[in-house]
């Protein structure tokens, strides 16, 4: 007799001699909702790009940007946020102005660099 074929013997008189045991499961609500909004900022590792491109744009001098100052039209969004978002999605490999859009939606490092609710891009 083979060694392979004394292993699986072996092997299957010891798991038919073992009493099974119960399996047990973590429980999992998803019908609870949060108390309070979380932190992004614990969600994302201090070492994260976001935190670096968030970091790096506020650096930057941008009041030559072109905002509208007449207050006519809806709010605008800040240009370091916008800035950022674009940079940081370049650098990601995302392009095109809709999956910018809703990877503001899916990503968590994108909501933390743009954390506006109804943040709408097709106009970039």
């Amino acid at each position: 007799m083979s060694k392979f074929f004394l292993i699986i013997l072996i092997y299957n008189i010891l798991r038919l001699s073992d009493p099974p045991m119960a399996t047990r499961f973590v429980s999992i609500d998803r019908d609870t909702p949060l108390l309070l909004p979380p932190d992004l900022r614990d969600w994302v590792p201090a070492d994260h790009l976001a935190h670096f491109v968030i970091d790096a744009v506020e650096s930057l001098d941008l009041r030559a940007v072109r905002v509208n100052t007449r207050g006519t039209g809806d709010a605008q969004y800040p240009p370091t946020m916008l800035l950022g978002l674009l940079v940081y999605s370049y650098a990601t490999g995302t392009f095109g102005s809709r999956r910018i859009e809703q990877s503001t939606y899916d990503n968590v490092a994108v909501r933390l660099i743009a954390p506006e609710r109804d943040l709408k891009l097709g106009v970039m």
